[in-house]
C-alpha cells in the first residue's frame, strides 16, 4: 500500500502563490508516476502535472503550463507543486497521486488521466480569490 500526505494549500489573492507538498512512501519503489490532480466542486478531477520518478520527466496540463512547476525530492520522499500566478479558476482540492511501475511499464505510461494512478492522497484544499 502507497501512503500520500499533502500540505501546503490555504487562500491566496490573484496573483499568489503557493507551494504544495505530498509525502509519499511512492518513492520507496524503483519506478512511479507521480502526479498533481484537482477537482473543483461539479466540476470531474483533472490532472494538472505530474512527474517520473526515476528521471524527472515531466508534463502538465496547458492550464498551468509557465504557472505551476512539478518537482521531486527523492531524498525527502516529497514531491512539490510550486504555483504562481494563480488564478480564481485555480480554485480547487488538490490531490496527490501515485501509480507504481512494473514489469515493461516505463516513464512514457506516466499521464495526466486519473485513471492511470491507484493511490491517493486525501488532499489538500488551495482558494483563489478575486
Amino acid at each position: 500500500q502507497v501512503q500520500l500526505v499533502e500540505s501546503g494549500g490555504g487562500s491566496v489573492q490573484t496573483g499568489g502563490s503557493l507551494r504544495l507538498s505530498c509525502t509519499t512512501s511512492a518513492y520507496t519503489y524503483s519506478r512511479a508516476c507521480v502526479g498533481w490532480f484537482r477537482q473543483a466542486p461539479g466540476k470531474e478531477r483533472e490532472g494538472v502535472a505530474h512527474i517520473y520518478t526515476r528521471n524527472s520527466n515531466t508534463n502538465y496540463a496547458d492550464s498551468v503550463k509557465g504557472r505551476f512547476t512539478i518537482s521531486q525530492d527523492n531524498a525527502k520522499n516529497t514531491l512539490y507543486l510550486q504555483m504562481n500566478n494563480l488564478k480564481p479558476e485555480d480554485t480547487a482540492m488538490y490531490y496527490c497521486a501515485a501509480q507504481i511501475l512494473i514489469g515493461v511499464m516505463t516513464g512514457g505510461d506516466c499521464s495526466l488521466a486519473a485513471t492511470g494512478y491507484k493511490y491517493w492522497g486525501q488532499g489538500t484544499q488551495v482558494n483563489v480569490s478575486s
